[in-house]
């Protein structure tokens, strides 16, 4: 039975600097980095209201989108509970979903948790679940980001990029 729509489209990692996971990045290869800084972020943890701050940085691999997730505030979320447990590192991939409504139906059928979730107020839905037993119990953490004209035309700027790029201005800061 299939659950999730699609491929996996981004894997994601938490990082407690984001600016030296970048630049580990880029010795791989991997680049431009799209950053955007200090951005507040209120969502649901755990079925609590949260609302956290954070930076963000995108590149691509191919067709596969990295993420990599730093927040910079205390507030209990998804991420200060996976670096308590974990340290930094992998932590979730993600797909995204052209019908998020039936998507997070199968994830509620399948009886995954919802462990994070909000973007009504930015218009971009996203919830991050935990399904019982990852492949290889590798992801813990699913991630499932409504496909909308905006989200689709940022995956396709940064894969653009990332295919032409040629190794200069590789930390390009959007917003702010």
């Amino acid at each position: 039975m299939r659950i999730l729509p699609g491929s996996i489209r981004q894997i994601g990692y938490v990082v407690t600097d984001i600016d030296r996971a970048i630049a580990s990045w880029l010795e791989l290869g991997v680049g431009p980095w799209f950053v955007m800084r200090d951005l507040t972020l209120s969502a649901q943890y755990r079925g609590e209201p949260c609302e956290i701050t954070q930076s963000l940085a995108l590149s691509n691999s191919g067709d596969m989108q990295v993420e990599l997730i730093q927040q910079h505030s205390a507030a209990p979320s998804v991420f200060t509970e996976f670096l308590d447990a974990h340290g930094e590192g992998f932590h979730q991939f993600a797909y995204w979903a052209s019908d998020f409504d039936a998507t997070m139906r199968s994830v509620a059928d399948a009886g995954w948790p919802v462990v994070w979730s909000g973007g009504e107020d930015v218009g971009t839905r996203f919830a991050y679940v935990e399904p019982p037993a990852g492949p290889a119990h590798v992801a813990q953490i699913i991630e499932i980001m409504e496909l909308t004209e905006i989200t689709s035309g940022m995956a396709d700027f940064v894969r653009d990029a990332a295919a032409n790029w040629d190794g200069s201005d590789p930390i390009r800061v959007l917003g702010g």
